[in-house]
């Protein structure tokens, strides 16, 4: 999508780097089904899982103008709708008559649409990305729109109390956890206008055809990647998911570094050690628990991305390593 900088409107333009895997083409199809009906779809899940990115896509599918929008705890009603900007002033003057000058003068406040309105108006597609980081109620202006199809509007707008929005209005939101900080819990009513698609990880072979996309780098090497950051996320429980995203970080710093995935590389083993154990760290025993996922993560590097192995898929633990491990497992 290409932005317009005077209309912050998206044009419906193909993503030329974007994966379509069974998976991916599953979850648009059900996506555009909903939409397709007028009822507006939300992609809820973790940090990192492609919800932005798959909204963006299915905005694409529709074939009309986006208009996308970040969720903001900072944002009241007008920051969704408008408000008063500025004045208007208009001044008359009056010489019909040469000996006497008439002159009238009047000031008005001037009312500027936002990206909801206008999307409403115009009939575009809203893309409403981590909407809970906005207040509840910042967003009660959205459950007439999403049920009775009408915008509430302050009589100053011009548009009477009401703006009947416009047929071809749909509506993607997506959200983070709300345990997650400066998120919001969402309202029931909004929820229940809304149909939810929770998003999880990826299959491997999606996040295969991802990291190789997004990272340029060779499928072999995305594969590779891959296994490791899957072989730490099911180690880890709960207690630490890295996602695709991470992934992509390794490739693309991979390929700049002109390096290889393989645990002989010293680059490569760098690389992950940085980008794996970057949140894997609190407040308390901090050096201790990084220690110890450094040597989990060297240990798997060893294991999975092996060149000799093949990326076995099995996980061998060695050594001085398995204490680490097990402790890693009971933090989970």
């Amino acid at each position: 999508m290409i932005c317009a900088e005077e209309t912050t409107v998206l044009s419906p333009d193909p993503e030329e780097s974007f994966v379509e895997t069974p998976l991916v083409c599953n979850l648009t199809e059900r996506a555009l089904s909903y939409l397709r009906a007028g009822y507006p779809v939300h992609f809820s899940g973790l940090a990192g899982t492609g919800k932005t990115t798959l909204a963006m896509h299915v905005a694409r599918k529709l074939g009309q103008p986006a208009m996308l929008l970040f969720g903001d705890d900072e944002f009241g009603s007008s920051n969704l709708i408008g408000g008063e900007h500025g004045y208007r002033s208009r001044k008359v003057v009056d010489r019909f008559i040469s000996r006497v000058l008439k002159t009238e003068e009047d000031v008005s406040t001037r009312w500027v649409d936002n990206r909801l309105t206008q999307a409403c108006r115009e009939g575009f597609t809203l893309i409403y990305d981590e909407f809970n980081r906005s207040r509840p109620e910042a967003n009660n202006v959205l459950l007439s729109i999403l049920e009775e199809r009408l915008l509430a509007l302050p009589m100053v707008s011009g548009e009477g109390d009401c703006l009947e929005v416009h047929p071809n209005f749909r509506a993607i939101f997506t959200s983070n956890p709300e345990e997650y900080a400066g998120v919001h819990k969402t309202q029931d009513a909004l929820r229940d206008r809304m149909v939810t698609i929770e998003l999880d990880h990826f299959d491997e072979e999606t996040e295969v055809a991802i990291t190789e996309a997004r990272s340029g780098i060779a499928r072999q090497e995305a594969e590779r990647i891959v296994r490791l950051v899957r072989a730490l996320r099911e180690l880890g429980g709960g207690c630490y998911n890295p996602t695709v995203r991470a992934c992509v970080m390794i490739g693309k710093v991979l390929k700049i570094r002109r390096a290889h995935a393989a645990a002989r590389d010293p680059i490569f083993r760098e690389i992950c050690l940085d980008v794996l154990t970057g949140e894997n760290t609190g407040s308390h025993g901090r050096k201790q628990k990084k220690e110890e996922m450094f040597a989990v993560i060297e240990d798997l590097i060893q294991s999975r991305c092996n060149l000799n192995l093949n990326c076995v898929m099995g996980s061998n633990f060695h050594g001085n390593t398995e204490e680490a491990r097990k402790r890693v497992q009971q933090q989970a």
